[in-house]
């Protein structure tokens, strides 16, 4: 069910709310453009920013506009252990397929702690859960040993490995198993990581460039990896830009100027500076989506 190009989807503002009606219309572009899934409220959807009732809202209305035609994994992280189970419980109740959910970030616990954190939502919620791995935010890296006593659960079923190191990939399938799904959560390096071994990627890029991303990675995923290239090639100043500054600041306004949505962040984001602007629109001329 969840392969290829999954994009983490941002959540768009206006007027200091969250702008449902542009919300609704992404959702069903993602699904017109191909993309093989949607997160809803990942880190890419400002969660940190968002109100429990926001939150919910979000996952509520891009399950229900999905409607089943590519699945839908909910942003259900937090560095509460019953407030996970919260967000799993409304995302199953909802309908979403899977939930995502990152590394516990501050409080830091250790493998031990790692492990019951994960395994009380297992045992919580009948739901499916991809463990979201991701050392640059959360301060803490899950080792693959751990993940791989993880994986012995039936609904753990996954990892978003957003550790950027290509060997991980190899050391998960030894230690979780060659069914256990990655899924890259770095754009620039999904090539190399789904010729290690990983089924798709958590796109952040997926947001601006929904078909190409796509298209790369079904080419990846049939072995194609010279036409990959030719993607990669066309995409890799649009994933140096998306990170020029903080994510997802660049890609609001890259789809501001496809006018699919305002390029509005909430504080303590804020609009990117106007040599972002430049660099952006450069990428997407570069990726063929600007004239």
């Amino acid at each position: 069910m969840f392969r290829g190009s999954i994009p983490a989807l941002i959540t768009p503002f206006r007027n200091g709310g969250i702008d449902e009606k542009a919300l609704v219309d992404l959702v069903n572009w993602h699904v017109e453009e191909g993309s093989h899934g949607l997160v809803a409220v990942g880190t890419t959807g400002e969660t940190p920013t968002l109100s429990h009732e926001e939150h919910e809202r979000c996952v509520e209305i891009v399950v229900r506009t999905a409607a089943g035609r590519i699945p839908v994994i909910a942003g259900a992280g937090s560095n509460n252990t019953a407030e996970s189970v919260r967000l799993m419980a409304f995302a199953k109740s909802v309908g979403a397929d899977a939930a995502l959910v990152v590394t516990p970030y501050y409080n830091k616990p250790g493998q031990r702690g790692l492990y019951h954190h994960y395994r009380t939502l297992h045992d919580a919620v009948d739901l499916p859960i991809i463990i979201y791995n991701i050392p640059g935010r959360s301060v803490i890296d899950m080792s693959p040993a751990t993940m791989g006593e993880l994986a012995k659960l039936p609904r753990i079923i996954g990892v978003k490995d957003a550790t950027g190191d290509i060997g991980r990939v190899s050391d998960t399938r030894i230690a979780c198993g060659r069914d256990f799904l990655q899924l890259c959560g770095n754009d620039d390096v999904a090539l190399g990581f789904n010729a290690h071994g990983g089924r798709g990627c958590i796109s952040v890029v997926g947001n601006i460039a929904p078909r190409l991303c796509a298209e790369f990675q079904e080419a990846t995923l049939a072995g194609d990896f010279a036409r990959a290239l030719e993607y990669q090639d066309r995409l890799m100043p649009l994933h140096r830009a998306a990170f020029a500054e903080s994510n997802p600041c660049p890609t609001k306004y890259a789809l501001s100027v496809l006018g699919k949505c305002s390029d509005d962040v909430r504080s303590p984001l804020v609009t990117v500076e106007a040599a972002t602007r430049e660099r952006m629109e450069a990428a997407m001329r570069h990726a063929g989506l600007l004239n």
